[in-house]
């Protein structure tokens, strides 16, 4: 049973990723200009040179053909050019990838490490004052909007307080070479002699991303493990435990707090894919040298290839991390198993 189902989710995974090519390679006769630079990345074609690519890409043929050979190419990592360096879109977006992951990581713990306590604190202290503080302040960052949110603390704390740098993973006076592409690992796996103040410089600058990244999926956190933090204490299995006289502190962490916190896992995914597409606002206010900051760059300098290769790479990671968050929620929890 459990194959059919995760086959079923291959299945539909498949057929998302079919959706998602058929729609990026429509982008190629949807953006303005030649059809064929949209495809390549190339400008000033020659006419020798572009009847070669028009046989290679297929062009004369039936769409369908088309899109075969589009779909082989993304497969082979044979990318399109991009417009302003030249550079394979792939090979470019596999530079400023691993800059966003780990700004959408640490946010994501933060906001784990916050929501799902207060959301117990919340839900234990119902109506109390402490639920009304805790519920007002998640309203609140819920609503506050991002961009408004970040030049707030940028103003707070880098402008008037000077604690902390207002952009960039980190400061020129520290030069760490590319091991891995994220930055904390890169250091500790560096042999410099200033690693130590280059990690504590590198925190420095990812500390006011990461907090106005994680203000909204802690709110949402918050909420959601109240809410299921309630529904769990009232089951008829949490009145038998405190009638069999197990102290509150054992009826919340046995029975309680493990079975609260299965739905919670469905939210990680949820989360982390929002915090995918809301670090694009975060990386352009702050300078972060992530994909969400590139592909607004590309945007603005009407980078098509570039544009048609970042809509493909961020909708397929943000499908896939959904999809692998909906299949262990389903395999960890035995009532969502409805195979």
């Amino acid at each position: 049973m459990i194959l059919h189902y995760l086959f079923r989710r291959l299945f539909l995974l498949a057929f998302v990723f079919v959706a998602l090519t058929i729609f990026a390679f429509s982008l190629g006769y949807l953006f303005p200009g030649e059809v064929l630079s949209n495809f390549t990345g190339l400008r000033n074609i020659s006419p020798a040179d572009e009847v070669v690519l028009t046989r290679q890409l297929g062009l004369d043929q039936s769409y369908l053909q088309q899109y075969l050979l589009f779909v082989q190419r993304l497969l082979q990592g044979q990318w399109a050019l991009s417009f302003s360096s030249q550079q394979n879109v792939l090979t470019e977006m596999l530079q400023v990838m691993p800059a966003t992951l780990e700004l959408a990581a640490y946010a994501l713990f933060l906001s784990l490490l916050v929501g799902i306590p207060l959301g117990i604190i919340a839900a234990v202290r119902k109506d109390k004052w402490l639920d009304k503080v805790i519920s007002t302040l998640a309203l609140i960052g819920f609503s506050v909007p991002i961009f408004w949110w970040a030049l707030l603390l940028i103003m707070v704390f880098s402008l008037s307080l000077g604690w902390l740098p207002t952009s960039g993973r980190l400061g020129v006076l520290y030069e760490i070479p590319t091991v891995t592409g994220f930055m904390l690992p890169d250091i500790l796996l560096s042999e410099q002699s200033y690693r130590q103040q280059a990690l504590w410089d590198a925190i420095r600058h990812m500390l006011l991303p990461a907090v106005v990244l994680a203000t909204y999926p802690t709110t949402v956190m918050i909420r959601f493990t109240r809410d299921s933090m309630l529904d769990v204490l009232d089951q008829n299995y949490i009145k038998t435990a405190r009638a069999k006289g197990l102290t509150r502190l054992q009826v919340l962490y046995t029975h309680g707090l493990r079975n609260a916190l299965l739905p919670v896992t469905r939210q990680v995914g949820l989360q982390f894919s929002t915090l995918i597409t809301l670090a694009m606002i975060t990386e352009v206010i702050f300078s972060w040298p992530g994909i969400g900051r590139w592909l607004i760059d590309s945007i603005y300098q009407r980078n098509f290839p570039a544009i048609q290769g970042g809509v493909l790479l961020v909708s397929s990671l943000v499908i896939l991390v959904n999809m692998l968050t909906e299949i262990m929620h389903t395999l960890f929890n035995p009532l969502a198993r409805k195979f």
